[in-house]
């Protein structure tokens, strides 16, 4: 099984699939990564000998990819919070922050829906049993 940047690449799939399992790392950066690495892609991971691992696993490190990228993001997010940006207030409240509507959308972020103001006054009874809130003609 091969292992790159501290991930099991898929051994049934193609290179080129196998490394987009690597957080970091897409479609478009793959491209680069196998031409760096000169590897053909079509070939399948369980295929690739030590020495192709070794020269896509070199080509993968000039990306900022994994935990480096993710802490990398951590940090841009809690600046912007710390600035007090308009991006970082959305972040804080837990809403989109690239100009999506709210109204009717933004499910994903804002979470299960909260319904508000829709529940009627049931009348109650008190223990002498008489109808408390609703008054009774009589």
């Amino acid at each position: 099984m091969a292992r790159i940047a501290g991930v099991d690449l898929p051994e049934n799939k193609r290179v080129d699939i196998g490394l987009t399992y690597i957080f970091g790392i897409g479609r478009s950066n793959v491209i680069k990564v196998i031409e760096n690495a000169k590897v053909a892609p079509d070939k399948r991971v369980k295929d690739l000998t030590e020495e192709e691992v070794n020269r896509l696993q070199k080509s993968v490190e000039e990306f900022k990819v994994e935990g480096d990228l993710r802490q990398a993001i951590e940090q841009n997010i809690k600046r912007l919070e710390d600035i007090g940006s308009f991006r970082g207030l959305r972040h804080r409240k837990g809403l989109p922050a690239r100009g999506q509507r709210t109204r009717s959308n933004a499910r994903t972020r804002r979470g299960k829906r909260k319904t508000i103001g829709a529940i009627k006054k049931e009348a109650t009874q008190t223990p002498t049993g008489e109808t408390k809130g609703k008054e009774s003609a009589k």
